[in-house]
């Protein structure tokens, strides 16, 4: 995804256009640019007019699942939620005062096909709220492929809205592996290495003090660049830290409960191991929060994170207890309320997701067919 820091900066909104929006949102390379767009604007203008704005972000139900389980657009509107309550610098658990977000699920009882389907189902849902104004992301497809934004564009307004593109930069097809650095990122790299070095070595004498500010200031010359996607914030991070403490003895607890079953296992004259390979779509947005998670699973006993793409991890795990403890989400949950509060901790588990992928078990399926 892009970061907000991708935003393009245009002139000044006019100010006669409707404050509250609608924002139609599905899977694209430039929708967390968009909602970074749209919250900021949407706080400024309410600021200097001292009144409440309201963002309505909508997924259209465009394909229909088979099953009864949960939708495929809920993880995105879920995403969209923490997004904007981050891009509105409040915590993931608060209400912004001069803010409203709303997220929903529109179309779902019926079927969408043409653009003048799509406008329908939107236009609806404006008319009910009392909405004028809709933002669409450039690279909005809710129909999987087919491009459809000009349709669209064209319908909405037809039907008396006013419709924006908002104004992003496309991604180019390859990213920069180095992003511009600043003092910001220099000081948090610094900070979190010259801690790491003191607790490490356990002594803080003079000769520790020196060396471990010559090596985090040599770590952060070097990682300072490579280390996060946009500056940190300051004033986030007593937040992460304070849940982070509570993160610890929980952690800690979980460390020993996996140490007792695996050394159970061990003591079994049948050593009943069940070595697996499972994959996994964890609901965590950040590299920090996804490198947290990779690591955390590692650090456990009886699992390994082999790889992670996007959100979907790879992991070795040594027995089924092990896997029935990663499929319960626990460090998941745990992970997301250091990152994104105790909302996104309420989120269901893998195993309630539906998020699970046992490879093997399609190995064996097909080798007991061609045998």
């Amino acid at each position: 995804m892009n970061n907000p820091e991708s935003v393009v900066e245009a002139d000044e909104p006019p100010d006669d256009r409707p404050l509250d929006v609608l924002v139609p949102v599905e899977e694209s390379e430039t929708l967390r640019s968009v909602v970074a767009r749209v919250v900021r604007e949407a706080l400024e203008r309410a600021r200097s007019d001292d009144r409440r704005a309201t963002v309505h972000f909508v997924y259209v139900q465009a394909r229909r699942s088979i099953d009864e389980g949960p939708s495929e657009g809920d993880d995105l509107l879920e995403r969209v939620a923490l997004w904007a309550r981050e891009d509105a610098d409040v915590d993931p658990d608060e209400e912004p005062d001069d803010l409203a977000i709303e997220t929903t699920r529109i179309g779902t009882d019926r079927y969408l096909f043409q653009p003048g389907d799509y406008a329908r189902v939107i236009d609806g849902y404006a008319r009910e709220h009392g909405l004028e104004r809709v933002v669409l992301d450039p690279e909005y497809a809710p129909s999987g492929t087919v491009p459809l934004l000009r349709s669209l564009t064209r319908e909405l307004e037809d039907m008396g809205l006013t419709v924006e593109q908002a104004p992003v930069e496309r991604p180019t097809q390859r990213g920069r592996l180095v992003r511009g650095g600043g003092l910001r990122q220099f000081l948090a790299v610094f900070g979190a290495s010259y801690a790491f070095y003191l607790v490490v070595g356990g002594t803080f004498g003079t000769f520790d003090l020196a060396t471990g500010a010559v090596s985090a200031g040599i770590v952060a010359g070097i990682l300072s660049r490579v280390s996060f996607a946009h500056p940190p914030i300051w004033r986030r991070w007593p937040r992460f830290i304070v849940r982070g403490l509570l993160f610890i003895p929980y952690f800690l607890w979980e460390i020993a409960k996996a140490n007792v079953a695996l050394a159970k296992v061990i003591l079994d004259p049948a050593l009943p191991i069940d070595p697996k390979t499972v994959h996994f779509e964890a609901m965590v947005w950040h590299e920090l929060s996804v490198t947290g998670l990779a690591n955390s699973i590692t650090m456990t006993p009886g699992t390994l994170t082999v790889d992670v793409s996007d959100r979907e991890f790879q992991v070795h795990s040594l027995t089924a207890s092990a896997r029935e403890d990663l499929y319960d989400g626990g460090l998941e949950r745990a992970i997301r309320f250091v990152f994104y509060g105790r909302s996104a901790a309420r989120i269901p588990s893998p195993s309630e997701r539906g998020a699970v992928r046992d490879p093997s078990s399609t190995d064996e399926t097909e080798s007991e067919v061609n045998t």
